[in-house]
């Protein structure tokens, strides 16, 4: 029989060692040291057991090597090895430089012998490490507790660990950036030196659609577009992927044998991640031939950049169908949106529909950066409870998007938020929603819940003929919609003399109920527009 073993290595508390920190050149070089761990460090330590970096995809049943890679990337890794005590010599070798070079990042390894004469044998023991002892052994392990320093130590701004160091000799500053210096731990001096190999890595990956000689990514979020004398907001955007682990391994599923197995989750792996890269590429590409002469013009809205040299967007987690991203937060939702559409443009391996769901959290520039991404990634998975709700009569599923402005601070969940500020209780018992949140990407025949309606709605608030010239009317309206009453709602009409307007604006292939009573099954079509028009008022849009 001929013997190998299948490792698989995965990640643990990634969210809170990326986005821990308020300092975007922390959040970049941390997001990097990740996508190296399982990444480049994966091949640069079999490269050390005499496996090249150029054969480590070599089919392990004919290759004169020690190891082959399945697939690596999005925070986890699977490799074939000839033996066990090889895959238990890597992992030490790995899980030291991780120790040393990216403190903070918690490794979770599994291995299991296999028989490569089974027939398929190897997606069994893949889906039995990934569901059993993967998953017990994040739930198991004992966090570390790492010691916190004497009483004369100096701690670490970001991560309250002892500092070893100053930042100043790890930051390169701009012209137009002054010097921040602050205390550092050992975790966060990594991620310092990580920064300049990620806009490294950036720079490649956008090579074809930025001009490097005028356009910059951001390092601080300062530079996304702030404008003087206007409010400063930043938008947080998650999306992810909906059902990939189960087509994911569909795909395998389906291979008659071990070798047609590892050539199809590879194929699909990397056709996920390119589909991921690719969506946000056409992203920054629409950015880019928006912005003219230090301005971000055309369908994104209008508004002055503080340095023309920025771009008003970066990418902070993209590896496959997990993307996170930070922008100006004028742009949030309509590159949250550009986004899922520009993703179910991409093909895959599978053959199948890509659809994603993203979350979308516009805060104050400087707010807990932590706290807001946790919003947006709440958001993402109240859109996925909207397609799980239509799962049984559209199994391919559809895109999704949900989101906040915040125009204070954020405290507690999105769910107690939205509890707290948009549910009213209806005669004691019932409560109606004033957001109609999460909403679908796309119109559809049988729900008005769509970005396209709102979008429309917005459009025709803000100028359209019969409400252009009443913005106090519509700010009134808010407050008429929080009576959650048709009588109040016919009565605001009646009394602004709105004879010639006898319903709100319409959402596509919809009954008059919800033109009439701006409600509609307890739901409320118009207070997110209302709104979303009041904050970004404030914005200065």
């Amino acid at each position: 029989m001929n013997k190998f073993t299948i490792t698989i290595i995965d990640t643990s508390g990634i969210q809170s060692y990326i986005f821990s920190s308020n300092r975007l050149r922390e959040n970049i070089g941390a997001s990097c040291l990740v996508d190296e761990v399982t990444g480049d460090w994966v091949e640069e330590t079999l490269d050390k057991l005499g496996v090249p970096k150029n054969q480590q995809q070599e089919p392990i049943e004919t290759s004169k090597y020690n190891a082959e890679i399945v697939y690596t990337g999005g925070g986890n890794t699977l490799i074939i090895f000839n033996s066990c005590e090889i895959a238990v010599n890597f992992t030490k070798i790995l899980s030291r430089k991780v120790l040393e070079e990216a403190p903070g990042i918690n490794l979770v390894v599994a291995h299991r012998e296999f028989d490569w004469g089974d027939k398929n044998n190897l997606y069994q023991v893949v889906k039995d490490l990934m569901e059993g002892e993967i998953d017990r052994r994040k739930y198991e392990r004992v966090p570390s507790v790492p010691l916190l320093g004497l009483g004369v130590t100096a701690t670490c701004d970001s991560t309250q660990l002892p500092a070893v160091d100053g930042s100043n000799k790890y930051i390169q500053y701009g012209d137009d950036e002054e010097a921040d210096s602050y205390l550092i731990s050992r975790e966060t001096k990594q991620k310092l030196e990580a920064v300049k190999r990620a806009n490294k890595k950036l720079q490649e990956m956008f090579a074809e659609v930025v001009d490097q000689s005028i356009f910059q990514f951001p390092y601080r979020t300062d530079h996304l577009g702030r404008s003087e004398k206007e409010s400063s907001y930043v938008a947080i955007v998650h999306a992810d992927g909906n059902g990939m682990g189960k087509r994911f391994q569909k795909y395998g599923e389906d291979a008659k044998n071990n070798r047609e197995y590892i050539q199809r989750i590879r194929d699909f792996s990397i056709s996920v991640d390119k589909a991921g890269k690719n969506a946000l590429k056409e992203v920054v590409q629409v950015i880019t031939k928006s912005i003219q002469e230090g301005k971000v013009v055309g369908k994104l809205g209008e508004f002055k950049l503080k340095s023309k040299y920025y771009l008003p967007f970066r990418p902070l987690v993209y590896g496959g169908d997990d993307i996170t991203f930070i922008c100006e937060g004028r742009l949030g939702l309509e590159l949250a949106a550009l986004f899922l559409k520009k993703f179910e443009e991409q093909t895959v391996a599978d053959g199948k529909k890509l659809t994603a769901c993203a979350g979308v959290c516009v805060v104050k520039t400087h707010s807990p950066f932590a706290r807001a991404y946790k919003i947006s990634d709440e958001l993402c998975k109240e859109a996925k409870k909207l397609v799980k709700e239509h799962q049984e009569f559209e199994p391919d599923g559809f895109s999704a998007i949900d989101w906040h402005l915040a125009a204070s601070g954020l405290f507690g969940s999105i769910s107690d938020i939205r509890k707290l500020e948009y549910q009213i209780v209806v005669d004691n018992k019932d409560n109606w929603d004033l957001t109609m949140r999460p909403v679908r990407l796309k119109n559809h025949s049988s729900e008005w819940r769509t970005w396209e309606g709102f979008t429309q709605v917005l459009k025709e608030f803000k100028e359209g003929k019969d409400w252009r010239e009443r913005h106090n009317k519509v700010m009134v309206l808010r407050e008429v919609l929080r009576k959650a009453s048709k009588d109040a709602t016919k009565e605001f009409l009646l009394a602004y003399k709105l004879s010639k307007l006898p319903s709100f604006p319409e959402y596509s292939g919809q009954s008059e109920q919800l033109a009439r009573d701006g409600w509609k099954d307890g739901i409320c079509g118009y207070f997110d527009a209302i709104e979303a028009i009041d904050f970004y008022l404030e914005l200065g849009d």
